[in-house]
Order: structure tokens, then sequence, then C-alpha cells
């Protein structure tokens, strides 16, 4: 039997219409610790506002490493910003009419918020904002940290930055935590955390992992105090 064919046609879909919206832009900045993602996130936001356009500034408020009400950069360059424990709170800590006025929206340390991609969305599709984001793409483990590579289906551009090994000097692409603790949102700086190349990434897990079943052996074969 002869399949029948839907005589039915669709009308063009007219993207010019009443229900158009104002285009936003998503922008995503990436790399282990110490590649300049915030000079680079800085670098972005301060060109904005050369250009004449609002910009509003949110960090994690579990970030409190060198300023409560800064973003700040390893090497010392601040920007003003909100401490927030989540992004959906932006708009009630600015009042609707302030926030109708913010054209750019940086977000540093972006791996910490859960409603990133929510928010993303929003922001850009619905709300007309430039978003541009700068976080870790990886956590210690190269696992996916927070819902940062969530985003990058969204994003009008992605830039991966590279670090200098600490231990050869060669790219480095990965952080390796320097000290034996599995807790994933340890926030810390070079007391905890080194960039390094593949090869000194390898190396430094090995050792860790040799040092962890050191520890563990000893904590094993210890005598009780009240049994000396």
């Amino acid at each position: 039997m002869a399949a029948i064919k839907s005589s039915i046609a669709f009308p063009p879909i007219d993207l010019s219409g009443p229900f158009q919206r104002a285009s936003g832009e998503v922008h995503v900045i990436v790399g282990p610790m110490f590649a300049g993602k915030t000079t680079a996130l800085l670098r972005r936001v301060n060109a904005e506002g050369l250009k004449g356009r609002n910009v509003a500034m949110v960090k994690s408020s579990k970030d409190t490493r060198y300023a409560v009400d800064h973003v700040v950069t390893h090497d010392g360059s601040k920007f003003p910003c909100w401490a927030l424990p989540n992004l959906a709170s932006l708009r009630q800590k600015l009042g609707d009419d302030a926030y109708r006025k913010v054209d750019v929206i940086g977000i540093d340390e972006a791996q910490f918020f859960d409603d990133l991609y929510e928010f993303c969305c929003k922001a850009a599709d619905h709300d007309g904002k430039t978003v541009i984001i700068a976080g870790l793409d990886g956590d210690y483990l190269r696992k996916s940290f927070g819902s940062v590579l969530d985003i990058i289906p969204l994003a009008d551009t992605v830039t991966k930055l590279t670090a200098r090994c600490e231990l050869c000097g060669k790219k480095a692409f990965f952080t390796l935590r320097k000290i034996v603790e599995t807790q994933i949102h340890l926030i810390g700086g070079a007391d905890i955390y080194m960039p390094v190349c593949r090869q000194h990434y390898v190396n430094g897990q090995l050792v860790k992992e040799a040092t962890k079943n050191v520890l563990e052996s000893r904590k094993h074969f210890e005598v009780p105090a009240a049994m000396h």
C-alpha cells in the first residue's frame, strides 16, 4: 500500500514579529588555577565599561580568600562585586530597575554556582544581557567542576587558558592539589594548589597516593595511648 503524503504546508516562522527578544551573549573563560582567568574576565568587563555599558560583577560568597566585596586576581587587581550564594539572588539584590539597566554581568569562580546554567539561559536569552563567566573546567581530579562545562552549548565564545607548570615551566592544563585531602570544594591558593603539565600531574597523583597509603598504614599500626 502506497504511503499517503501529507499535504499540510506550514507557514514560515516570522522571526521579526512581536515576539522577538533583545539578543544577549554568553562568553566562557576556563582553565586551571593560576591561568589568568579572573584577569581575562576583568579585562573583558573593563572593556565593556569603557564602551559605556553598565556592568555588574558577581562572585560566590564561598570565596573569601582576598576580599569579601571585590573580585581579586592573584596579582592584586580588584573590581567591586556582589558576593552571592546563588545567581538567582542578583536581581533581588540590585532591584528590578537597576537590573534592567545592567548590560553586562561578569561571574567569577563560576563553578561554585549551582544555578549557573539556568541563570545564563535567562539572562542572555530572555533579558538580553551579555554574560561573561570565568571558572575552572575541571577539579583536582580532572573531572567536570560544577556546571561550567554545561554552559559550553550556550556560549558565543569559549576561551581555554593555560598556566605554566610550576615544576618544569611547560604549559599547564591541570590543577594539582598539594595536600592529601579529598574534599572537592576546598578553596585555597598557592598553599594548596599548583598548575602542572600532564606529566607532573600524573607523577603528583602517584606521590599523593603513596603518601596516603603510608599515612593510613601508620594509623593502622598506631598503639592507643592507654596501652602504653
